[in-house]
């Protein structure tokens, strides 16, 4: 990656494309502060504050959410369980006093957000990912989403491997997340997902650069026509 310059406005939803090996990963792995990438130059501002040598954990508490194209398997550590500590941590981030929801109000929230998504209850007892197909494993991750009620969302190729219906659902998941407040980074190779979450900026990237950015119309020119033309 180099010379990126993007910013992302509240209540705003940006998509990157770009062919395979275009850097769009890295981009959205370095702004959740994976510790693979070194930025040797250039800064991340998050609210106005500097984020660059922050950890992981730390953005999250900060309201960065990341979704990722290969959700792993985490054997041993039951979803619910993961997500209750993960809700009431981030309450307690923004709020030092704050003590967070019990065991039953959680739960509560919990399997609402699960019938959004068209999740069996029995997910919610089980290791996280593990068994799930590749269509439950994204579900599970718009689950976290919807709990976490982050500020910013990375959504790394989610679409990537669902069928149609996962798709949809998927796509309402991240709309149901989207209002005034809250920002969406969406990496994708499809034009698909678009039918669903509309975008209020498209960004090509190149080489780890941002070489074109437009509106919808912009990912409909590289469904028809691909990236051969941004391609020097």
């Amino acid at each position: 990656m180099k010379r990126v310059k993007l910013t992302i406005q509240k209540g705003e939803t940006h998509v990157i494309m770009g062919p395979n090996g275009s850097g769009k990963s890295t981009l959205a792995n370095v702004v959740m502060g994976n510790p693979r990438f070194i930025v040797s130059s250039g800064k991340i501002f998050f609210e106005s504050t500097d984020i660059t040598e922050l950890a992981p954990e730390e953005r999250s508490h900060k309201g960065i959410f990341m979704a990722f194209q290969y959700p792993r398997e985490i054997a041993g550590v039951q979803l619910d369980r993961f997500l209750f500590m993960a809700y009431n941590n981030i309450q307690k981030a923004k709020n030092p006093k704050s003590a967070g929801l019990s065991v039953f109000d959680f739960n509560k929230k919990l399997h609402e957000e699960m019938k959004k998504l068209c999740m069996n209850a029995e997910f919610s007892s089980r290791s996280i990912n593990e068994g799930f197909s590749g269509g439950e494993k994204k579900k599970a991750e718009m689950l976290q989403l919807a709990v976490l009620e982050p500020k910013l969302a990375i959504l790394d190729e989610t679409d990537s491997g669902l069928d149609v219906d996962a798709l949809k659902i998927v796509g309402e998941a991240v709309n149901r997340f989207k209002n005034s407040e809250r920002s969406v980074l969406l990496v994708t190779h499809y034009q698909r997902i678009l039918q669903y979450i509309k975008p209020d900026y498209v960004h090509v990237m190149i080489g780890g650069t941002i070489v074109k950015s437009g509106g919808i119309e912009l990912a409909e020119i590289l469904e028809k026509d691909g990236y051969q033309q941004f391609i020097k």
